[in-house]
C-alpha cells in the first residue's frame, strides 16, 4: 500500500509520499514513490504513485523515456504546454501501461495492475496546480473546495488535514501538519511506512530543488509524533464526560 499527499497553499504546493512496499505481511520493502522533474525558469513538475509497483514503475519509466525524445516523435512531458496537457499524458500513459498488463481486456484479476498518480507543478505562463488521475486515464483537478489530493491508504491520515488544513499555512506548518497525517497512517497501517519524500514548490519558482527524505530517525520527526500522541491523550481527559 502506500500513502501520498498533493495540497495546494496560497504560496505553493507541497507534495510527501511513503516510501513502502509490500507483497505480503512478511515481505515489505523501500521504493521512491515522488518523482519531478524540472526546467529551471520554465517548469516544475511532481509525480506520486499508488497501486500495482509494476505498473507505476513502467508508467515512469515511460514518461521519462519520451520526456527525453524528439518533440515531433514522441511528445513527453517537458514540452507540454500546460499542467492540463501533462496531465493528460500522464492519464494517457497510466492507461496505456494498464492495458498493455491486460492484453485480453479487464478480468476479474484487473485491480491487481491498477493504479492512481497524483501530478502537479507549474508551467511558465500558467498556474501552480495539482491533478488527480485515476487508473482509467480521466482526472480531476484541485479546487478551493478541494485544496489537496490524497492516493493509496487515505482514511486514516485524512480526519486531521480536513479539521487543521489552511491555504495560509506556511510550508513549515504544512510539513507539520502532514507528518501528523502520515503518521497516524503509519500507526494504523504496517504497509505505510518511512521514509517520507518531501517536494516543496514555491509559487513561481519554476525548480525542483527543495526536497528531503525524512528517516525514521529524525528527531523533528520523532518529537511531532510522540507530542502528537500526548497532546490527543490531554485533549480527550478536558472533553466533558456523558454520565452512563
Amino acid at each position: 500500500m502506500t500513502y501520498c499527499v498533493g495540497m495546494r497553499l496560497n504560496n505553493g504546493l507541497i507534495f510527501m509520499s511513503d516510501t513502502r512496499t509490500n507483497a505480503g505481511v512478511d515481505n515489505f520493502s523501500t521504493s521512491r514513490k515522488l518523482f519531478t522533474w524540472s526546467v529551471p525558469g520554465e517548469r516544475s513538475i511532481t509525480i506520486m504513485t499508488a497501486g500495482n509497483l509494476a505498473t507505476t514503475q513502467a508508467m515512469v519509466s515511460l514518461l521519462e523515456e519520451r520526456s527525453e525524445a524528439a518533440a515531433d516523435r514522441d511528445p513527453g512531458i517537458m514540452n507540454q504546454p500546460s499542467m492540463f496537457q501533462v496531465a493528460r499524458l500522464v492519464g494517457a500513459t497510466l492507461k496505456e501501461v494498464i492495458s498493455y498488463s491486460q492484453p485480453n481486456g479487464p478480468t476479474s484479476d484487473s485491480e491487481q495492475f491498477s493504479a492512481s498518480v497524483i501530478v502537479g507543478g507549474q508551467i511558465k505562463g500558467g498556474k501552480p496546480t495539482i491533478f488527480l488521475v485515476y487508473p482509467q486515464g480521466n482526472f480531476i483537478e484541485i479546487t478551493e473546495d478541494t485544496p489537496f489530493f490524497q492516493i493509496g491508504e487515505t482514511k486514516y491520515g485524512k480526519p486531521i488535514l480536513v479539521r487543521a488544513y489552511d491555504p495560509e499555512l506556511a510550508f513549515q506548518e504544512a510539513l507539520k501538519l502532514l507528518l501528523v497525517s502520515f503518521d497516524s497512517t503509519t500507526k494504523s497501517n504496517l504497509s505505510v511506512g518511512l521514509p517520507f519524500d518531501v517536494h516543496v514548490y514555491e509559487n513561481d519558482s519554476f525548480h525542483a530543488d527543495r526536497q528531503i527524505r525524512i528517516e525514521d530517525s529524525d528527531e523533528i520527526y520523532q518529537t511531532i509524533s510522540s507530542q502528537w500522541g500526548e497532546a490527543l491523550k490531554s485533549a480527550l481527559d478536558l472533553l466533558p464526560n456523558y454520565k452512563v
